[in-house]
């Protein structure tokens, strides 16, 4: 792995956050403007959080482990259009545990509602994150990994999101001491679980734009986990 010392690479992307944050923050009303297209176009708005966030999340991690944001064959398009697809899946699955977790503490006789109290919410957000890290994160990040490894098998090219996937040959050629002695065993209890836990006690428009922070953390550490596998292998 590269020692990490800034580049022109470094400065030039500091330099693009910076403009694009003090653009947004000279709108008018730009976190109001945000939740109101969130809410009329959320499953818009959460294809091209994660595809942006995401995908940018890989390049760091590009980064960390190889000293560059891109390089060729990396597939920024073809991984943008994959996490675009990903959110989809994310964006539908906060609904259901959202909606489905708290019917769990029910059927164990625990009839607690969020207008109990503070200790109240923060046992639904615990059993919704734990429900969601435990049920859907594990086969998200799984899928992750096969279509990664196929987008790298076709080199990056664009073409690899219209090609079939051989589901069996990437499914083998995973390294699973890195993804479950990683990526499940470690950043789910850790890592996940406490983050979702926090954003499941948020109010559901901050917790949108919290969980698309999060899917760049997502993408760093996906794709960490895969570089650091391909870089041992």
């Amino acid at each position: 792995m590269n020692k990490i010392s800034l580049k022109k690479s470094d400065y030039a992307v500091l330099s693009v956050i910076t403009i694009l944050l003090i653009w947004i923050a000279s709108q008018p009303h730009p976190i109001a403007t945000f939740k109101l297209y969130t809410k009329e176009h959320g499953y818009i708005m959460s294809f091209f959080k994660f595809a942006i966030l995401a995908t940018f999340g890989e390049c760091v991690a590009l980064r960390i482990v190889h000293g560059c944001y891109w390089r060729p064959g990396f597939g920024l398009i073809a991984k943008a259009v994959m996490w675009g697809f990903i959110g989809l899946f994310l964006k539908a699955s906060f609904t259901v545990f959202a909606v489905g977790s708290p019917s769990v503490l029910t059927s164990l006789g625990l009839n607690v509602s969020a207008e109990d109290g503070f200790l109240a919410r923060l046992l639904i957000a615990f059993t919704t994150s734990v429900m969601l890290n435990t049920v859907f994160a594990p086969v998200l990040m799984i899928l992750h990994k096969i279509y990664d490894d196929h987008i790298q098998v076709h080199q990056g090219k664009i073409r690899s999101l219209i090609t079939p996937v051989d589901v069996a040959d990437r499914f083998a050629a995973i390294d699973w001491n890195n993804m479950w002695g990683f990526v499940l065993k470690k950043t789910v209890p850790i890592f996940w679980i406490p983050a979702h836990t926090f954003t499941f006690m948020l109010p559901p428009d901050v917790r949108i734009i919290f969980a698309a922070l999060l899917g760049g953390v997502l993408g760093v550490i996906l794709a960490f986990a895969s570089l650091k596998g391909r870089a041992l292998s």
